[in-house]
């Protein structure tokens, strides 16, 4: 075999370890995806995405049952008030999401929040919870969707807790209650960032 050949076999080696290698990595991080996840974000990825549907989302009261389409297309920031009250944390991470959205600032039109009420209070009760905050959707889930939100993660629904869903509806981040505003900022930007949806 001349030196010429030698040379010849090896580039063809070299090009086909460039183009297998790298979709070998990609293979085993899709098998792997909490590889991924570990060191990269703040919340905790939902791993399987659990899918919804804008038909499990009905309008609490008359303001979203008239803006309920908002929720289409957008990012969403998703408070939920899984008991029948709504304590000082529950109430707090209401106002957190509200200041998150204003910190997004060009991409602010692409996000939207809501609150998700489980259990069905007083209208006046449920007015003081989130008082003062004009554009928040409030939101009644049917129960398939309150059986999606209950298989995710070892620990039971609390007040105070944020979930982010992408604009096709799948809940793809966790976080506990007493979130900080920035962490969640952080793993959004990045979201929106690479994004092409929404």
């Amino acid at each position: 075999m001349t030196s010429q050949q030698k040379q010849n076999r090896r580039n063809i080696l070299i090009i086909f370890g460039m183009s297998i290698i790298p979709f070998c990595i990609a293979w085993y991080l899709s098998n792997n995806p909490e590889l991924v996840a570990a060191g990269t974000s703040n919340g905790d990825l939902v791993i399987p995405v659990i899918t919804t549907e804008r038909s499990e989302m009905q309008g609490f009261d008359a303001f979203s049952q008239k803006n309920i389409k908002e929720l289409a297309g957008h990012w969403l920031l998703v408070n939920i008030i899984p008991h029948v009250t709504c304590d000082k944390v529950c109430v707090e991470a209401m106002h957190k999401t509200k200041q998150l959205r204003l910190m997004l600032s060009k991409d602010l039109t692409r996000v939207r929040r809501a609150v998700l009420v489980f259990k069905n209070p007083a209208a006046e009760i449920a007015q003081h919870w989130w008082k003062d905050d004009a554009r928040l959707l409030h939101i009644t889930p049917t129960p398939s969707l309150v059986k999606k939100f209950k298989t995710l993660g070892e620990k039971p629904l609390e007040g105070g807790m944020l979930f982010l869903m992408d604009p096709l509806g799948n809940i793809m981040m966790r976080y506990d209650s007493g979130f900080d505003p920035y962490e969640v900022k952080s793993d959004l930007k990045k979201l929106l960032r690479i994004s092409q949806i929404g």
